[in-house]
Parts: structure tokens; sequence; C-alpha cells
């Protein structure tokens, strides 16, 4: 069998939360609602999501979000087996949100989610290889070559060695409280 989530706009999930019928539970990893989410979400994070204790109210509506919809959908089952009734997304995630002008809570001086800083980071090198490669020495391909491999690396076994070394960065270090 499989679940469903049943999807809510934008303003209903705001009028659900205003009325204090819902809680909204939010399944991004830590570092991307660190960056950005709705106020009052529950962070939850996909990752840990079989050894996170989800604590909501049975009476209470759970309104699941993630970005834009996309891993919501692609869990549903997981997500919906957690609920005793009826689970619900967010339609179009918080991006959705953020379309229809709903109020959002940001911390710029958050850093920026590791994802994109992994995917920033491995963009650069392989151009770097790539140009170089054309312009100095046919030797630079390599790094570019390097680069996919550890992509393909991480990609199979779940462990990304850029990953690893950007959270050594002082800008994703822990600041005090």
């Amino acid at each position: 069998m499989t679940a469903t989530l049943t999807k809510l706009s934008p303003q209903a999930v705001r009028t659900r939360l205003a009325e204090g019928r819902a809680v909204l539970v939010d399944i991004r990893e830590s570092d991307e609602f660190a960056r950005i989410h709705i106020a009052g979400a529950q962070s939850q994070p996909l990752s840990g999501w079989e050894q996170a204790h989800l604590t909501v109210d049975p009476a209470a509506d759970v309104i699941f979000t993630c970005r834009t919809g996309m891993r919501t959908g692609g869990a549903c089952d997981r997500l919906a087996a957690r609920v005793a009734g009826e689970a619900f997304v967010l339609d179009g995630g918080l991006d959705g949100w953020a379309q229809a002008g709903l109020p959002l809570v940001q911390d710029k001086a958050a850093p920026m989610e590791l994802q994109r800083q992994v995917q920033i980071t491995a963009g650069l090198l392989i151009l770097t290889g790539v140009v170089l490669g054309f312009l100095v020495h046919p030797g630079w391909f390599g790094l570019a070559g390097f680069v996919g491999a550890g992509l393909t690396f991480a990609g199979l076994t779940g462990t990304c060695g850029i990953a690893r070394l950007l959270l050594l960065a002082p800008w994703n270090r822990a600041r005090p409280a």
C-alpha cells in the first residue's frame, strides 16, 4: 500500500497554524532549517527520521514540508506512517510559501546549506580543471576527472570528501550561543 499526503495550499496551512489546529514538520536538514524556515515549524530532518521522536498532539493536523515538495513526495510512505490520522503536505514547500508572500524566518548569518557549498565547490574545481586543461596543460583535465570520481564515490557510499572538508571551514563551525 502506498501512503499519500494530502496537499494543502500555503494559505490553508497558515490558517490551520494560526488556529492552533496543526503542527508543521520541516524535514530538511538542520543547516537548511537554520538558514530559513517557517515560524513555528519543528525541525525533523529526514536523514534521521527513524531515530527521531515526533511529538505531536494527536488531535493536531500534521503538515510536512521541505524546500519544494520533492522530498516529502518521495518519502510520503515514511512520513505518513508516523502519523495516526491523515497526513498533509505544504503544496510547493517552503518555496510555495514564499511565492504566496507569506513570512519566513531568515538567518542570513547562518552558513549556506552544505549541499549547495559542495555543488559550488565541485563545479568550480571541475571548471578550473577543464579551463586549465585547455589553456595550460592537458594534465589539468585530471582535476575534473578526480572530482567526478569523488562525486561518484560520494553517491555510491554516502560519504562526501568535499562535504567533510567544508565542515572544517570557519564559516561552518558552530557559533557560540
